[in-house]
């Protein structure tokens, strides 16, 4: 198999995620929470494995005529921001107002931030929270804290968005990746067995999925207040 055809293979896989985002979806239609998460960890699944393939066999120079970045991008804003947002909207956890309010706030922020030209910064991290909504209400499932501080939580993170803060991409971003890459598979795997039980999970799970999501939230701030010469 020759790399033209390689690189072309790497399109159509990045291209699956749209097919997972049909079935987690109308998962959610069907208010099949756990069904829906897990399509939804697939579809994160694909993401991190397709850009480093994406890189290997280089698809820009060996597949141009399908890009591969928009193709990317839409699929990322329906697995990571759509879908998760009409769940979280659909969820009764933010009854009334406060579930309309908060899910235009998400798509509409959302997709204003996907737009950004400056979203990715020199060491391929993010300028911003990055948008990753499906991880966010992953964890509000699981944990479920309350209107209040769902409420909180979703405008806090919202204005991050816009705010010269760095997030970390735990694949790309270099510093400290031999810690950050193993804590995402970790996070995979805590969010995998929330959804798959139903969201009834022991205590060690539960804080096993928001610690890993703390240190994946935070972790980019840290780095910047620490001078990278300190590694």
């Amino acid at each position: 198999m020759d790399i033209r055809t390689k690189a072309l293979l790497v399109h159509l896989l990045t291209a699956t995620g749209a097919v997972f985002s049909l079935l987690a979806l109308d998962a959610a239609v069907e208010r099949d929470w756990s069904l829906m998460f897990l399509w939804l960890v697939v579809a994160l699944v694909v993401d991190g494995i397709d850009g480093p393939l994406a890189r290997r066999y280089d698809v820009k120079q060996n597949a141009p005529r399908y890009d591969g970045v928009l193709m990317d991008l839409i699929i990322d804003y329906l697995t990571y921001v759509f879908i998760p947002a009409y769940a979280l909207f659909k969820s009764g956890l933010l009854p009334g107002w406060t579930g309309w309010l908060a899910v235009v706030v998400i798509i509409y922020a959302s997709v204003v931030y996907f737009s950004d030209s400056r979203m990715k910064t020199t060491d391929n991290s993010f300028s911003g929270f990055p948008g990753c909504w499906n991880m966010l209400v992953l964890v509000i499932f699981a944990v479920e804290p309350g209107m209040t501080v769902i409420l909180g939580l979703t405008f806090l993170v919202t204005v991050a968005m816009f705010l010269p803060l760095k997030f970390i991409h735990p694949v790309r971003t270099k510093r400290w990746r031999w810690v950050s890459l193993p804590i995402a598979l970790v996070w995979v795997g805590f969010a995998t067995q929330a959804a798959w039980q139903g969201f009834e999970i022991s205590a060690f799970s539960h804080w096993g999925l928001v610690l890993s999501s703390l240190y994946l939230l935070l972790v980019g701030m840290v780095q910047q207040l620490i001078p990278l010469q300190s590694d």
